[in-house]
């Protein structure tokens, strides 16, 4: 099975109404049936330090949650996949933060279609229970590299700072069988 997910192409700005292009299609029938979704890194690579915003203006950084296991979601209101992951992820977190898991959702929305405001609404309306951030080109680009960007994806961090695995779309309980691994 296939999950859902949605492609953002090379030098695409992180816009929000566009619509899954033919190159995306392509992707999702012929990439991820031969790749698989859920891959592991070939080297626990150091996940890439960034420095961003929540919703309440806050700076947070990712080198405040070392020595926890974090799991970085690649996200955007817009996108039903998205949507889909948003529960299983509050589950989550509320079943595993004694066990020092964080979850952090990266926001890709585009902050002049969707306000702050409206992120801070959105939450509430799903009753988000992990932090969100306002991402940036910068923490696309040094996650992604130069690839076609898919959301979601969801980085898995071990306490040391090291990426473990890559989860492309959504899959359920993919991502609770990566952080078992690591309790």
């Amino acid at each position: 099975m296939i999950p859902p997910v949605y492609v953002l192409n090379k030098g695409e700005e992180m816009g929000f109404n566009r619509s899954l292009k033919i190159t995306s299609l392509i992707f999702l029938i012929f990439f991820l049936p031969f790749h698989g979704c859920n891959k592991k890194a070939d080297t626990r690579q150091a996940a890439p330090e960034f420095s961003l915003r929540d919703l309440s203006g806050k700076e947070v950084s990712l080198r405040q949650y070392k020595g926890r296991i974090v799991l970085l979601d690649f996200w955007a209101t817009w996108c039903p996949p998205c949507r889909q992951s948003i529960p299983e992820l509050v589950e989550l977190q509320e079943r595993y933060q004694s066990k020092e898991v964080v979850i952090i959702g990266i926001s890709l929305d585009d902050p002049m279609q969707f306000t702050t405001e409206y992120l801070s609404a959105f939450k509430e309306k799903f009753k988000i229970n992990y932090k969100i951030l306002r991402g940036n080109q910068k923490v696309a680009r040094d996650y992604f590299g130069t690839d076609n960007m898919a959301i979601p994806t969801m980085f898995v961090i071990n306490r040391d700072g090291k990426i473990v695995q890559k989860h492309v779309g959504f899959m359920p309980g993919a991502v609770e069988k990566s952080i078992k691994g690591l309790l």
